[in-house]
This record gives C-alpha cells, structure tokens and sequence, in this order.
C-alpha cells in the first residue's frame, strides 16, 4: 500500500518537473552523437608530441590543447589579446574553425542542472534526483507485483493499449531512472563538496632555470610517448615564467614535465574519487560513447510518455468514480454503504445498491471504506469492497482495518461484499480480511461474505436478492455495467457442431475493420488481445454483455469463439443466428490471470467440451514450441470434437506436444477428463515435479473433479493444486 501512495503522487507531483529533466537529458544525450558524427579524431597511433608540433607550426599563441569527449582537439590561445578558440585537425594540425559552445545547448544544460536558478536549482535538482529514486523503487516494486513476481517482471504484458504503455515504458524507465537519479544525487553532492572528487593541490614542481635552453614540445620523452586518444588537455609553459612547466592531464593521472630537461618533475594517478566521479559522469550524461548517448537519449524520450500515460490512466479512474445522487447525511441516514475500490469499477455496484435502496424508502449514505463509521440513526451497514494486486486493500482504503480496529463495536449489523478475480491466489482477500475484522470486533453479521468474480452481473443480482430477504422487502438492483467502447466485428465464417441433444455448437470466427492507433490508444478501438482473454458481446435488446474466452490472438488477423446455444440463452441464441457478412458489437476484457509467462516450462492444458477454446488460442500462439499436452474431454468425437482439425495440425506443426481424450458417452470413450489425467498420472507428476504449469477450462463442476484428481496425484510428490496457485502455476477459466 506504501509503495502505490508513494509512487502515485510522486509521479504527479515531482514527476511534472522530472519531466522536464526528462525532455532535456533527453536533448543533452543528443548532443554527443551530434559530436561524435562531426567530429575529427586523431589517428590512433598520433603521438601528443606531434600534435603539438603542428598546433604550435600553424596557432603560435596556443596556451591549451584540449581533446573533447566525442575525440575532436580544440586549441586555445591568444591572437593578440583577444583570447580564442580552433577546432584542429591533428592529422596536419590545420585550423578547421572555430570552436564556439553553442549558447542553446548552455541554456538547456542549465535548465537540466539547477532549472536557471544557480545553487537553489542544484538544491532543487537534487531533491528531484532524490524523487525520481523513490519513484524508481516504487514503481519496480508495484511492476513486480503487477507482472507476478520477480520471474515475470520482463514478461509479456496485458490490459488496455494505454495500460501496457504505461507499464512497458515504466519497464524500460525504472532501471534507467534509478542509475540516472543515483549518478545526478552523486554529481550534485560532488557540486556542493559533499564528497571528495579531485585532490586538493598540485605537486609544487617548478623548471631547472640553470638550463638556459627550452626544448619544444615536440621532443618532450613523456608526449612522445603518450597517444592523443589517450589525452584530455595539455597546458603549455607560461612564455613570461621560466619556472613554469608542461601539465599533462590523461585518462590516468596528470604529470609535470620540466620545459628545459624534458624530464616528468612529477606524476599522480588519478585519485578513485575522480575516476568515480567520471563513471558517475559518464553514465549520467553519455559524453565519450556514443551507444550509451543513444540510449541516454531514447530513454529520455521514453519519461514523457510514461508520466503522460500515468496521469492519463489517473484521469481515467477519477472519472469512473460516479457521482451519487440522494445521498442522505451520515447522522441521518439508516443504511450505510462504504466502498473500497481501485479503478471506480465497485463504486458503478454501489449506486446502484444505492439507488435500489433509497426507492424503497431508506435514507442511505454511500461513501469510502476510509470514512466508515456508524450514525445515530444507523440500522445496517453494506461494505462493497474489491481487492488490489495480491490481497491489498485499494490505495484509499488503504488505512481502513486500522479504523475499524479503533471503534468500538455498533449494534448495526453488516454485510461484506467482495469484488476480485478467482484467477489470482488472493481471491476477494481483502474483503475476508475485513469481514474477519468486523466479526472479530464484535459487529453483528446480516449476511455472510459472499465473493463476486469478476464483476458478475448475475452474482450481483443474486446477491441482492438475498440482501431484500435479510432486509424483509424486495429488492430490485438495476445495476448496468460500464461498457468499454466497442468495435464492429464481421463474422466471416462458421463451423457447426451437433453437440449435446439441444444444445448445438459452433465456431465463430470475425474479422474488424482497420483502426487508427490513436483510436486503440484512447480505447475507442479493439486492444490488443490473447489466446484466453475474454471478447465481451451485446445482444440486441440487453445492455449486459456476456462473456466469451478467445480461441485466436489479434496477431491471427481475427477473432475466434466457440458457442454453445442455450435454450434460454439470449446471446448465444443470437450468436448461432448470424450469417456470414453479419455483425456484432463486441469489446475485449484482459484476462492476465489465464495468460503464460512465456518461459519455456511444460504446460498442462485440461479443458472440456467448449471449455477447450481458450486452450485451443494458447496452442495456435505456441509458434516457439514450448511444450504444450492436452487433456481435452468431450461426450461424443462426431458431435462435439471442437477444433479438431485444428488439434491435429498442431500435433504435426509441434505447437502441440501430446494430446489425451476422453469421450463419456461413447462405448470404451474414457470417460471423463478427470479420467484421462489418471492414466497419464506418471507423466503429469513427473512434468509438475519439473515446474510445469496448468491451465484448466470448462465448468465449475469439473474445474473442482480436475482439482481433486490432480490432489489425488500430486500427494505421492508433496504438491497440491493450492500450492501451485501460490505460485502461479495454476489457473482456471470456469463458468
């Protein structure tokens, strides 16, 4: 919970001005591979001797040689008394212009350093550098978690386009930033002396003014021995001071050198601090090497669009918070309703609850978890509460157990409703853990906890008709969930299948127009999607979608599903309805908990019936052969074989490793697939033992035979399934 508080509002607050040091570094690095391309180096081999013989034959008043980070040599000196500067060429030390530090560049610099307000800026840039590195940690803490650990964390990454931008820019950004705002928290303690970074003072050295002769620098033992690329500047002889001496400053230390003997007076290696200050330098600002500038600067480019993307998804959220209308006072009202939510999404339930309620005649007061308490007037208490990441509480809920546990017990009796995905370990954890709270504080129970799966509409409404019971009324929720915008989806071919007597099946697959990226961007288009994640479709004459799980990926170039019509079922009566060169409304909901690491580990897919399809979308993106064995149940092969010729394509191509049936309504068929894993029980030990992961698909009947069987089988190696859901190696598509 730390961690997302931190990171969210050091992201909108100090990441708007570390955004402008993102733009300029982004510039600074630039400026280095703009160097390097225009620059002149010396050969390899020159010695500085030579180049001073050329610079002293063509520049006479040269006091400096100074070789840049990107290896062109730049002369100082005097013409006259007006000092200047020439840009060299040390292969014939011809002048090739002159060197004039570009005033653009110096203002940016500034802007980068102390934001052009001098040593309060510097104190202000560190303070950012200090920032960004909590916003470093932050953020790979809340990534590590988002993507399921550590052994994820560079795995493939899902939700909305603006979802993975966010996250893949921040994926890229977080190493970056925590080596950049070390490097600049190094490089402004080195500004103000906090740390040593050169030695205090040079050796005192001084010429043999006994020897009348000066040799030229040309015959100097140490520059003729010494290459330019090795070189950073040479100070020459004061012409007026006959005591004066050469200074040679390298990449290893710097010498003295006696203008008349030609002997090196003194030498000093380069003190750690100063080779540490260089790293710290280099690192940060690219000078010197081209790649890493390069990547200095696509880096930088990379913060705009990470902190724009996080104050987009920000925005987002506000916005599905819905505003809540007859909202009665606290004091006054008799049903309390507090909301823990991360997204907005549970707030849409409340009003709901809330609008239900207040037509039946109750006052209601709806607001946050972190607000909870009872009024005077309080008769019950509803806590609609959805759980975050691996258990937590959502960000502003965030102190609300604490709360609770700081209040003496009422007499109002209360029901927790939880809102999570089965797919996660941490199932509705944090609606338990406050149903666990309340209870053992002494509040009265009105219901048990009862846990929605990924906000079913059916659950919902279930759920509310228990609550009239408990409350002695009728209660009708007219809950209408918020639709993603959806996209036109042709249908472009369909596969029939006799299934069960009354209950036939067919393949649908659909195709959708060509979208601008800018649409998918601001959600307005179809996402992308996976083998596993879930298209959501609108019958004609219902605002609740349904829900079906994806048999293809967006890189197929279409979108498959496999129905079963019900005889109830008003969209799938729809859905068998269609005609090629029909269309439909549809939207795509991510399914992360189903998806593969894409590590190389087995994988166990068991599926029955039209539960295969999901696994049928894993297997078709399988193009790198991990190893992949399907146990797929089904009544009859000549009715309901979904995919079959598919299935056996991907045997041949590999995609798919092994496949066991097994038919409950045929003579000798197998029966179920619970049965089919039993047979093979050797194998599944052996490929678990080996770190294999499952995906398991169909119904929750036998989701829960699968469970038991695979407990049944494990127990000999010291596994269950619960363990390899702690794990992620476990997860189901039930209905």
């Amino acid at each position: 919970m730390f961690w997302r508080v931190l990171h969210r509002w050091l992201g909108l607050g100090a990441g708007a001005v570390a955004l402008v040091l993102g733009v300029t570094g982004m510039i600074l690095a630039l400026d280095p591979i703009v160097d390097a391309a225009k620059s002149v180096p010396a050969p390899v081999s020159l010695p500085v001797s030579t180049l001073v013989e050329r610079v002293s034959a063509t520049i006479p008043g040269a006091e400096e040689i100074r070789r840049l980070p990107a290896g062109d040599v730049v002369v100082y000196g005097f013409d006259g008394d007006r000092a200047r500067a020439f840009y060299v060429n040390p292969s014939d030390g011809r002048v090739i212009g002159e060197y004039q530090p570009s005033a653009a560049l110096r203002w940016i610099r500034n802007l980068h350093r102390s934001f052009l307000l001098d040593d309060v800026g510097r104190i202000a840039a560190a303070g950012i550098a200090l920032s960004m590195l909590l916003m470093s940690m932050s953020g790979l803490v809340l990534l590590t978690r988002r993507m399921g650990g550590w052994r994820h964390l560079a795995g493939r990454v899902r939700g909305s386009p603006l979802q993975r931008i966010h996250v893949i820019s921040g994926r890229i950004l977080v190493a970056a930033l925590l080596l950049s705002s070390i490097t600049a928290l190094y490089m402004s303690a080195a500004t103000f002396s906090l740390v040593p970074v050169e030695r205090e003072l040079d050796p005192d050295v001084m010429s043999n003014v006994q020897v009348q002769a000066e040799l030229p620098g040309h015959e100097l033992p140490l520059l003729q021995s010494l290459p330019v690329a090795e070189l950073r500047k040479l100070n020459f002889p004061y012409r007026d001071d006959p005591e004066d001496t050469w200074k040679v400053t390298t990449d290893r230390g710097e010498g003295w050198i006696d203008r008349h003997t030609g002997q090196t007076l003194a030498w000093e290696d380069a003190p750690a601090t100063q080779r540490i200050h260089e790293w710290a330098v280099l690192l940060h600002t690219g000078e010197g090497t081209v790649v890493w500038a390069l990547v200095l600067a696509v880096l930088g480019a990379s913060i705009p669009v990470f902190w724009v993307s996080g104050l987009m998804l920000w925005q987002q959220a506000r916005r599905q918070m819905p505003r809540i209308e007859d909202n009665s006072a606290l004091p006054q009202a008799d049903v309390l309703i507090f909301v823990a939510s991360e997204n907005g999404s549970t707030w849409g339930f409340a009003q709901a609850l809330h609008r239900a309620l207040v037509r039946n005649g109750h006052r209601v007061y709806t607001s946050g978890l972190e607000h909870f308490q009872a009024g005077a007037s309080t008769r019950h208490i509803l806590v609609l509460a959805a759980t975050y990441g691996d258990g937590q509480a959502p960000t502003h809920a965030a102190r609300a157990l604490e709360r609770i546990a700081r209040q003496p017990a009422g007499s109002a009796p209360v029901a927790v409703l939880g809102f999570g995905d089965r797919q996660f370990t941490a199932f509705c954890a944090f609606a338990e853990a406050l149903d666990q709270a309340l209870r053992s504080r002494g509040w009265p129970q009105l219901l048990p906890l009862e846990r929605i799966h990924q906000q079913s509409v059916q659950q919902f409404m279930r759920w509310g008709e228990v609550l009239g019971q408990a409350l002695n009324e009728s209660l009708t929720l007219d809950y209408v969930p918020q639709v993603p915008p959806t996209a036109s989806l042709t249908l472009v071919s369909r596969q029939e299948f006799a299934g069960e007597i009354g209950q036939p099946a067919t393949i649908l697959r659909f195709t959708w127009p060509a979208q601008h990226w800018l649409d998918r961007l601001r959600g307005r288009g179809l996402p992308h999607f996976e083998g596993g994640d879930l298209v959501g479709v609108l019958p004609p004459g219902s605002s609740v979608p349904r829900y079906y799980s994806l048999a293809s990926r967006y890189r197929d170039g279409f979108l498959e599903i496999c129905v079963r019509r019900l005889p109830e079922g008003l969209c799938s009566t729809y859905l068998h309805a269609l005609q090629p060169g029909d269309t439909i409304r549809a939207f795509i909901k991510s399914n992360p908990g189903f998806a593969l690491d894409g590590s190389r580990k087995p994988v166990l897919l068991v599926g029955a019936g039209t539960g295969v399809a999901p696994l049928a979308g894993l297997i078709r993106g399988n193009r790198k052969h991990q190893p992949m064995h399907l146990y797929f149940g089904m009544r009859d092969p000549a009715r309901d074989f979904y995919f079959g010729r598919e299935i056996h394509d991907w045997l041949a191509d590999h995609r798919l490793s092994t496949l066991n049936t097994a038919f409950s309504r045929t003579p000798d068929g197998g029966g179920y697939v619970q049965d089919a894993l039993r047979r093979d029980a050797a194998r599944v030990r052996d490929l678990v033992s080996k770190g294999a992961i499952i995906r398991v698909c169909g119904s929750r009947s036998m989701a829960q035979g699968v469970v038991e069987t695979l407990n049944d089988i494990l127990r000999s190696v010291s596994l269950n399934v619960q363990q390899l859901k702690a794990g992620g190696r476990y997860a189901e598509d039930v209905f």
